[in-house]
């Protein structure tokens, strides 16, 4: 899914490396292990939205968006300050804005949907909207994390 010698997979660090193997793996392996199907393939996302996470932290600091305080904080959340629904709010603290004042709006509009779809509706529990996935919208949700990671790559290029 992704090239090893490609702009994105050398703007991981270490441990995303890590994580997206473990995401292939088990992509893999539950294509390989069909005997019992599970109701819900969410697992499989777990991975690339951690992965996700990190590259998007590593993006902001990159950017001089987000301090090293925040990048380092327990504290700091990237779907507060990623949310276009606080970019008033937050002022120049939301990272949606800056992006946006730098780069249009394309480009925050696709982090924030792919956090938003991505991350938040897969691993959030509504009782009111119980989500399963199966594994062609697991996969979905992957490439869809992997084309923000790529696009956002691509821009600071």
């Amino acid at each position: 899914m992704i090239d090893t010698n490609s702009p994105l997979w050398s703007f991981f660090s270490p441990q995303e490396k890590m994580l997206y193997e473990d995401g292939t793996f088990l992509l893999t392996d539950s294509k390989q292990h069909q005997s019992k199907e599970p109701t819900d393939y969410s697992y499989i996302v777990f991975p690339f939205a951690k992965l996700y996470e990190g590259f998007l932290k590593d993006f902001l600091l990159k950017l001089s968006i987000i301090s090293q305080h925040d990048y380092r904080s327990d504290h700091f959340r990237i779907g507060k300050v990623l949310s276009v629904n606080l970019v008033r709010r937050l002022g120049n603290r939301s990272a949606y804005g800056q992006l946006e004042n730098r780069f249009g709006r394309e480009l925050p509009d696709l982090l924030w949907g792919a956090w938003k779809q991505g991350r938040n509706l897969v691993f959030h529990y509504f009782p009111h909207n119980y989500r399963v996935l199966t594994r062609d919208e697991a996969e979905q949700s992957i490439q869809l994390l992997i084309h923000a990671m790529e696009e956002a790559v691509r821009v600071i290029q």
